[in-house]
């Protein structure tokens, strides 16, 4: 063996010895030895969390613009100091890229620069007749996953083509994640405000109403029963559109769902402060009832992951005066923060139990893109991805503690209790002591089995 942890509690209640040799955990208890050794007493010991939806960019795609100020070795730097060991990207392809020419480019890229473990989500653009022949290649290509915008017009314009696209997804075991709200409705009470003259952005979330969230719901449930194919909602962020996934996944349809920390923390009223660019995300802010409905279904298992769609932008981008409802830049950081803050605000308070903390954060999403138990487990034969992790430190949340390129926090001054104090990815120590020590390019780019099985 080349490293053991001593003492750490697993998420059972044991305490437990983990002995790991080269990349791999080969035992669980037992005698050990080895070299290296890491106390873990008085500390969990939790499984490497996935963020199955983040946001890195890739250098060769040209952006009009500022552009999100993490690539994948910033993002993987924030990653690791937060618990996270595997992320998923989006890959967005470059004009006349084909969704595999998009993979092996951004591959090529995360290999290169990433410290983090990666897997791809390439971005359906237009369900033509090339995008809708590779789609039955992704699988064998060891992708697992594609991402499908409702918010983009283009959907309404050729819907036979993306249920196709889907149909097709389904049959190669690629799971369809689907950003639900809904183009047209979302048009349309945009011309409503801005007629009014209603164009800041403490109306930024009637440009983006529940209902339009609602109604692409709806329809990608419908596409789900329609064609069979597991479907995965990404950011959903309120009560009536988790309610609309309960009563399907009770019909025994493949559902999906995923929400993300902005939707667990914050509310509109945060729009209502001359910052309201600072919090703005793509569906916005919701209210308290939603926040409330969101946690129960944390707890009660229709909502199966917890990932932060990351995509931060510097303040200055975000702040930018010219912004309104029809111009401006959504996303914020989480990446480090995710991990922390469902401990914190989860496990400590009651509203979650450590066992959902670990499925949400890390093993339902490494099932869900094939990554499992490779991913997602402290099991022998596993990847040794591990986060040790003390419950009793508590921090001040700052902009200047963040390993992301990101210049402030949405989060900035909140109280946060439990964080990693180390980070094993495959056997490799790469976050200690406050300092990301793991290199850039020792990441792998993963390939996945077959997604939508949980």
């Amino acid at each position: 063996m080349d490293l053991v942890i001593r003492g750490g509690q697993l998420v059972d209640g044991s305490i437990a010895d983990i002995g790991i040799a080269g990349e791999t955990i080969v035992q669980i208890g037992g005698e050990l030895s080895a070299p290296n050794e890491i106390d873990a007493h008085g500390k969990l010991l939790l499984p490497g969390g996935v963020d199955a939806h983040v946001h890195l960019s890739s250098p060769p795609i040209e952006r009009s613009g500022p552009a999100w100020v993490d690539d994948f070795t910033s993002g993987s730097a924030a990653a690791l100091a937060g618990g996270i060991t595997t992320v998923g990207n989006m890959t967005f392809g470059a004009p006349g890229e084909s969704l595999l020419q998009a993979l092996e480019r951004e591959t090529a890229v995360a290999r290169r620069a990433s410290i983090a473990d990666v897997f791809l989500h390439p971005v359906l653009a237009s369900p033509d007749a090339d995008n809708l022949a590779e789609i039955a290649r992704l699988g064998s290509e060891g992708c697992s996953s594609m991402k499908v915008f409702l918010t983009n017009p283009h959907f309404n314009r050729d819907l036979d083509g993306h249920i196709e696209a889907i149909r097709r997804a389904g049959e190669a075991g690629v799971v369809s994640m689907l950003h639900c709200e809904d183009a047209a409705t979302i048009a349309f009470a945009t011309r409503q405000l801005v007629s009014q003259g209603k164009t800041s952005l403490r109306y930024f979330g009637e440009s983006r109403p529940v209902i339009a969230e609602v109604v692409a719901t709806q329809r990608a449930l419908a596409i789900a029963e329609l064609t069979g194919a597991p479907v995965y909602i990404v950011h959903l962020s309120s009560a009536r559109a988790l309610a609309l996934c309960a009563v399907a996944r009770a019909r025994g349809l493949h559902v999906y769902v995923e929400t993300r920390p902005l939707y667990l923390y914050l509310t509109s009223e945060r729009l209502q402060t001359p910052e309201a660019g600072k919090f703005v995300g793509q569906p916005p802010l919701r209210e308290h009832s939603d926040v409330d409905a969101l946690w129960t279904g944390l707890r009660s298992g229709i909502i199966d992951t917890v990932c932060t769609d990351h995509a931060p932008w510097s303040l200055q981008a975000k702040l930018d005066p010219a912004h309104d409802i029809e111009h401006l830049r959504p996303g914020v950081e989480n990446l480090q923060l995710l991990l922390p803050m469902l401990y914190s605000e989860g496990v400590r308070t009651g509203r979650i139990s450590l066992s959902r903390l670990v499925e949400l954060s890390s093993s339902n999403a490494a099932k869900l893109f094939g990554l499992y138990p490779r991913k997602g487990a402290i099991a022998v034969g596993s990847d040794a991805d591990l986060v040790i992790f003390d419950p009793d430190l508590e921090r001040t949340v700052t902009a200047a503690m963040l390993k992301s390129n990101v210049d402030y926090s949405v989060y900035e001054g909140w109280r946060v209790t439990g964080w990693p104090t180390v980070t094993i990815r495959r056997g490799e120590i790469v976050f200690r002591d406050d300092l990301v020590i793991g290199q850039a390019g020792s990441g792998q780019v993963l390939s996945c089995g077959r997604g939508g099985v949980l």
